[in-house]
Protein backbone atom coordinates (compact mmCIF):
# COMPACT_ATOMS: atom_id res chain seq x y z
CA UNK A 1 0.00 0.00 0.00
CA UNK A 2 1.05 3.77 -0.42
CA UNK A 3 -0.94 7.03 0.41
CA UNK A 4 -1.74 9.05 3.04
CA UNK A 5 -4.84 10.25 5.86
CA UNK A 6 -5.37 13.08 7.47
CA UNK A 7 -6.37 14.17 11.12
CA UNK A 8 -7.21 17.11 13.03
CA UNK A 9 -5.13 19.20 14.94
CA UNK A 10 -6.30 20.09 18.10
CA UNK A 11 -4.70 22.51 20.98
CA UNK A 12 -7.00 22.57 24.23
CA UNK A 13 -9.97 21.10 22.32
CA UNK A 14 -10.10 23.50 19.58
CA UNK A 15 -9.53 22.55 15.84
CA UNK A 16 -6.14 24.58 14.53
CA UNK A 17 -5.78 22.55 11.52
CA UNK A 18 -5.25 19.23 9.49
CA UNK A 19 -2.29 16.78 9.26
CA UNK A 20 -1.57 14.18 6.37
CA UNK A 21 0.14 11.15 7.48
CA UNK A 22 2.22 8.65 5.06
CA UNK A 23 1.54 5.57 5.08
CA UNK A 24 5.52 4.66 5.99
CA UNK A 25 5.21 7.31 8.74
CA UNK A 26 6.26 10.94 7.93
CA UNK A 27 3.73 13.78 8.49
CA UNK A 28 3.30 17.07 8.38
CA UNK A 29 0.79 20.11 8.32
CA UNK A 30 -1.36 20.62 5.58
CA UNK A 31 -3.56 23.18 6.84
CA UNK A 32 -3.58 25.81 10.14
CA UNK A 33 -4.50 29.13 11.43
CA UNK A 34 -1.15 29.90 12.13
CA UNK A 35 -0.47 29.66 8.36
CA UNK A 36 -0.61 32.82 5.98
CA UNK A 37 -0.14 32.53 2.10
CA UNK A 38 -2.15 32.89 -1.00
CA UNK A 39 -4.16 29.75 0.01
CA UNK A 40 -6.82 29.33 2.02
CA UNK A 41 -9.81 27.07 2.88
CA UNK A 42 -12.20 29.08 5.65
CA UNK A 43 -9.62 30.19 8.40
CA UNK A 44 -7.15 27.80 7.04
CA UNK A 45 -3.86 28.44 5.06
CA UNK A 46 -3.04 25.61 3.20
CA UNK A 47 0.35 24.83 2.55
CA UNK A 48 0.39 23.35 -1.15
CA UNK A 49 3.96 23.23 -1.65
CA UNK A 50 5.14 21.12 1.47
CA UNK A 51 2.08 18.90 0.44
CA UNK A 52 3.17 18.13 -3.61
CA UNK A 53 6.35 17.86 -2.09
CA UNK A 54 5.48 14.90 0.23
CA UNK A 55 2.52 13.24 -0.89
CA UNK A 56 2.96 13.01 -4.89
CA UNK A 57 5.61 10.94 -4.56
CA UNK A 58 3.41 8.71 -2.49
CA UNK A 59 1.23 8.23 -5.69
CA UNK A 60 3.27 8.08 -7.97
CA UNK A 61 2.23 5.09 -11.10
CA UNK A 62 5.45 3.87 -10.53
CA UNK A 63 5.39 1.99 -7.39
CA UNK A 64 4.90 -1.11 -9.08
CA UNK A 65 4.70 -3.15 -6.28
CA UNK A 66 1.77 -1.27 -4.87
CA UNK A 67 -1.34 -3.11 -5.10
CA UNK A 68 -3.63 -0.24 -3.39
CA UNK A 69 -3.41 3.40 -3.16
CA UNK A 70 -4.96 5.06 0.32
CA UNK A 71 -6.17 8.91 -0.35
CA UNK A 72 -7.68 10.24 2.70
CA UNK A 73 -8.79 12.65 1.09
CA UNK A 74 -10.04 14.16 -1.97
CA UNK A 75 -11.04 17.44 -0.19
CA UNK A 76 -11.39 21.25 -1.32
CA UNK A 77 -7.63 21.91 0.51
CA UNK A 78 -6.23 18.64 -0.91
CA UNK A 79 -7.76 19.59 -4.90
CA UNK A 80 -5.94 23.20 -4.30
CA UNK A 81 -2.81 21.02 -5.42
CA UNK A 82 -3.34 21.07 -9.56
CA UNK A 83 -0.44 18.57 -9.20
CA UNK A 84 -2.60 16.28 -6.63
CA UNK A 85 -5.43 16.80 -9.01
CA UNK A 86 -3.50 15.64 -12.20
CA UNK A 87 -2.02 12.72 -10.07
CA UNK A 88 -5.59 11.66 -8.65
CA UNK A 89 -6.47 11.47 -12.10
CA UNK A 90 -3.99 9.33 -13.49
CA UNK A 91 -4.56 6.79 -10.55
CA UNK A 92 -8.23 6.19 -11.39
CA UNK A 93 -7.32 6.29 -15.26
CA UNK A 94 -4.92 3.15 -14.28
CA UNK A 95 -5.68 -0.49 -13.51
CA UNK A 96 -4.83 0.31 -9.48
CA UNK A 97 -6.90 -0.59 -6.83
CA UNK A 98 -7.56 3.12 -5.00
CA UNK A 99 -9.29 3.29 -1.58
CA UNK A 100 -10.29 7.24 -1.28
CA UNK A 101 -12.16 9.37 0.74
CA UNK A 102 -14.21 12.12 -1.07
CA UNK A 103 -15.93 15.65 0.16
CA UNK A 104 -19.49 15.18 0.43
CA UNK A 105 -19.78 18.53 -1.38
CA UNK A 106 -17.80 20.35 -4.03
CA UNK A 107 -16.64 20.86 -7.83
CA UNK A 108 -13.70 19.90 -9.76
CA UNK A 109 -12.39 16.47 -9.18
CA UNK A 110 -14.90 16.10 -5.94
CA UNK A 111 -17.73 15.76 -8.12
CA UNK A 112 -16.07 13.95 -11.14
CA UNK A 113 -14.49 11.26 -9.18
CA UNK A 114 -17.93 10.03 -8.12
CA UNK A 115 -18.90 9.77 -11.81
CA UNK A 116 -16.02 7.43 -12.54
CA UNK A 117 -17.13 3.84 -14.22
CA UNK A 118 -16.44 1.07 -11.85
CA UNK A 119 -17.06 3.53 -8.66
CA UNK A 120 -18.24 1.94 -5.29
CA UNK A 121 -19.15 4.24 -2.92
CA UNK A 122 -19.78 3.75 0.94
CA UNK A 123 -21.54 6.30 2.92
CA UNK A 124 -19.87 6.31 6.63
CA UNK A 125 -22.31 7.16 8.94
CA UNK A 126 -22.18 6.11 13.36
CA UNK A 127 -25.34 3.71 13.48
CA UNK A 128 -24.08 2.23 10.11
CA UNK A 129 -20.15 2.35 11.07
CA UNK A 130 -19.39 -1.29 11.71
CA UNK A 131 -21.52 -3.11 9.11
CA UNK A 132 -19.79 -0.59 6.46
CA UNK A 133 -16.35 -1.69 7.60
CA UNK A 134 -17.02 -4.82 6.87
CA UNK A 135 -18.32 -4.10 3.22
CA UNK A 136 -14.97 -2.18 2.16
CA UNK A 137 -12.72 -5.11 4.32
CA UNK A 138 -14.69 -7.81 2.04
CA UNK A 139 -14.68 -5.70 -1.01
CA UNK A 140 -10.62 -5.19 -0.24
CA UNK A 141 -10.26 -9.27 0.18
CA UNK A 142 -8.91 -9.47 -3.34
CA UNK A 143 -5.60 -8.05 -1.46
CA UNK A 144 -5.20 -10.54 1.06
CA UNK A 145 -5.70 -13.45 -1.16
CA UNK A 146 -3.32 -12.56 -3.37
CA UNK A 147 -5.99 -12.20 -6.43
CA UNK A 148 -6.49 -9.69 -9.52
CA UNK A 149 -8.30 -6.63 -8.47
CA UNK A 150 -11.89 -6.88 -10.53
CA UNK A 151 -11.14 -4.99 -13.39
CA UNK A 152 -12.54 -1.46 -13.33
CA UNK A 153 -12.86 -1.44 -9.60
CA UNK A 154 -12.57 1.41 -7.26
CA UNK A 155 -13.70 1.79 -3.52
CA UNK A 156 -14.07 5.52 -2.44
Amino acid sequence: MAGFYTQEIRQKGIRKGFQWNSLDGASGILAHTDIKGPWKVSKYGVDVIGFEKSILPLLDLKQADVELFVIDEIGKMECLSEKFVEAVRKLFASNKAILATVAQKGTGLISEVKQYVGIRTFSLKPQTREKIIAEILEALSFLRKGRESPAGTRLD
